[in-house]
């Protein structure tokens, strides 16, 4: 960081501690491990509302608990209407908004590398906590405020891109749910799963031989290393055992990820955590994901294990489904393939810019 106007973080902050006590805020929001604000399902029955702490317009709330464990600090900055929040969680404001603005300092926060250094701070507190004081005490830089402001600004237009295109992705995943609804009603097929997809399921690579230095095949294993037709793995391996396609369906099959979905964008080695499904016929190829999806219900209900689930082939492919039968699906087949391609090209953008967000916070430390 040299070259970097750096100043105590703890000299720009102040702490806010406001609570509910006329019960006029009523909205509770928690708050999670992305730095993310969430509506709260806590059961707040018999709860004494009062106490707990109202959060305003571009106060920042965090959790200092357990911050080495988990090598990430829950910490977000709040925009809209006051809710109020667990009297648990700490709450500050930017003192000297003329010389850092909310906005810059949630940025520095979403950063990696504050997650590491918070982590590495927090491994001398009480079960991985991070102190306030430490908290305080670490370094942030604070560049001029136009600065500042072009930074934001840079960063705004990015996230505003990417929240455009999600809202696109549901409108055309909603689009392609109809179409297929519509198709099946109009010339119901019933069969089996297997009768129109094929299912590879993941193994482990020979000897559970794998890598993080880019050497042999690129190895996923669940869905926290892929998004949606842009997987980006984090291990290899020379030794792969099952293989995926470009566009097959990667099925989540063990523990709490079970069912959770996406497209693959080229062939990847699969490990257990896997299935790889494809079309048997190519205009069957776009609504895959849609039948499983629609009978994901019955597909969970099957799997065995309470606190680890897993799915077997074998219950994919026996499962009952109604599909458009083939002449409804020819017809219709580019029509649906346009769809999800749309779908593809935005996903694949969002990537991009998600990647020019990360070099323009990683920046920031330079």
């Amino acid at each position: 960081m040299t070259g970097q106007n750096m100043k105590r973080l703890g000299d720009y902050i102040r702490p806010v501690d406001v609570r509910n006590r006329d019960l006029k805020v009523t909205r509770l929001v928690g708050l999670t491990i992305d730095k993310a604000f969430i509506p709260s399902v806590a059961n707040t029955v018999g709860t004494d509302l009062s106490n707990y702490k109202v959060i305003s317009e571009n106060q920042f709330a965090c959790s200092l608990m357990q911050v080495s464990r988990d090598g990430k600090m829950p910490i977000a900055m709040f925009k809209g209407e006051p809710c109020i929040m667990s009297p648990a969680y700490p709450m500050f404001e930017v003192s000297k908004t003329n010389e850092l603005l909310p906005e810059y300092l949630m940025m520095w926060f979403s950063r990696s590398e504050f997650d590491r250094e918070a982590s590495f701070y927090a491994v001398g507190g009480v079960r991985g906590s991070l102190e306030w004081n430490d908290f305080c005490d670490m370094q942030i830089p604070v560049p001029a405020i136009e600065k500042q402001r072009e930074t934001v600004a840079e960063y705004n237009t990015l996230q505003n891109r990417i929240e455009t295109n999600k809202k696109l992705i549901a409108t055309l995943e909603q689009t392609t749910q109809i179409l297929f609804e519509k198709l099946s009603l109009e010339n119901p097929f019933d069969c089996m799963f297997d009768d129109v997809a094929t299912i590879v399921m993941g193994q482990s690579p020979e000897g559970d031989y794998v890598n993080r230095e880019n050497d042999g095949e690129p190895l996923l294993n669940g869905p926290t290393e892929f998004g949606l037709f842009s997987p980006t793995p984090v291990q290899w391996t020379s030794t792969p055992k099952k293989m995926c396609e470009p566009g097959d369906v990667l099925f989540c099959v063990r523990g709490s990820t079970t069912g959770r979905m996406n497209f693959a964008n080229q062939k990847y080695a699969i490990g257990r955590g896997l299935a790889a499904i494809r079309a048997k016929k190519k205009y069957y190829h776009w609504c895959i994901k849609l039948v499983l999806e629609k009978y994901m219900q019955e597909i969970l209900a099957s799997a065995t294990g309470s606190t680890f689930p897993n799915v077997s082939s074998d219950m994919i492919s026996k499962l009952k489904i109604v599909v458009p039968g083939d002449e409804t699906m020819k017809i219709n087949a580019s029509a649906g393939e346009e769809l999800v391609e749309l779908i593809g090209l935005k996903s694949n953008e969002n990537q991009t810019l998600t990647q020019m967000q990360t070099l323009l916070l990683s920046k920031m430390g330079v």
